[in-house]
């Protein structure tokens, strides 16, 4: 009797937390989950995303050299752009990507290289990291990356949005993301669709952009529902 009593007190004790929070997702999903519309691929997708690339100083990005960010102080990063070199630290870890030649990837803990297993396991995690990371800081100047589809997509009163589609590359090829402009062609936020979310079409903002030594234009806030993403230790140079 007293088992039966002890699981029920857990069961009751189980649903009682877990059913806000599936209330709370059934909320989430119908506010603001959506179809991923329909656009037209062509000249006039690609007009809008030139126009996107050169209110951001695209030329000044391409030259830029070297890139380094701390994203949400959890992941730092020192990019070699132009030798396709990154190096990754979080907690004790460190790991140098070549994103040109995966066999010479290197990892790192307490600054002793490590190798086996291990090694492995931390260097996928490091190129997932870095996939993700540097995507929240440089995804504008990706929209002509190989794989890639753009659609014009037409909005109420007129405005017109562009339809990113990562068709391979990266972690999660497939992905979708719709992007809003201001008049000038600034980037103010996009909408996603993507494999890890279980939400589709959810907003986020692209905000206090800064200008580095180099003069590429790159984002430090980034907006989600309740949740901000910050970016901080930005540098760029030739």
């Amino acid at each position: 009797m007293k088992t039966k009593k002890t699981i029920k007190i857990v069961t009751g004790f189980i649903v009682l937390l877990t059913l806000p929070s599936i209330l709370f997702f059934l909320f989430m999903f119908f506010k603001y989950s959506e179809e991923l519309p329909q656009g037209i691929q062509g000249p006039k997708a690609d007009t809008l995303a030139y126009k996107m690339l050169n209110t951001l100083n695209y030329d000044a990005y391409k030259n830029t050299n070297y890139l380094e960010w701390t994203f949400k102080k959890r992941h730092h990063y020192k990019w070699k752009k132009n030798e396709n070199l990154c190096s990754v630290y979080w907690e004790d870890y460190k790991v140098d990507l070549n994103l040109n030649n995966k066999a010479l990837n290197k990892a790192y803990v307490h600054g002793f290289i490590v190798k086996s297993d291990l090694g492995e396991e931390l260097i996928t995690k490091a190129q997932s990291y870095f996939n993700n990371d540097s995507f929240w800081l440089v995804a504008p100047y990706k929209v002509f990356d190989k794989g890639t589809e753009r659609r014009l997509v037409n909005l109420k009163k007129g405005n017109t949005a562009l339809l990113v589609t990562y068709t391979s590359g990266g972690t999660t090829p497939g992905d979708s993301y719709l992007w809003f402009f201001e008049k000038n062609g600034m980037p103010k936020s996009f909408k996603m669709w993507t494999s890890i979310l279980p939400i589709q079409g959810l907003e986020s903002s692209w905000s206090n952009w800064m200008t580095t030594e180099s003069g590429a234009k790159l984002p430090t806030f980034h907006n989600i529902l309740f949740f901000g993403i910050e970016i901080t230790n930005i540098k760029g140079t030739n």
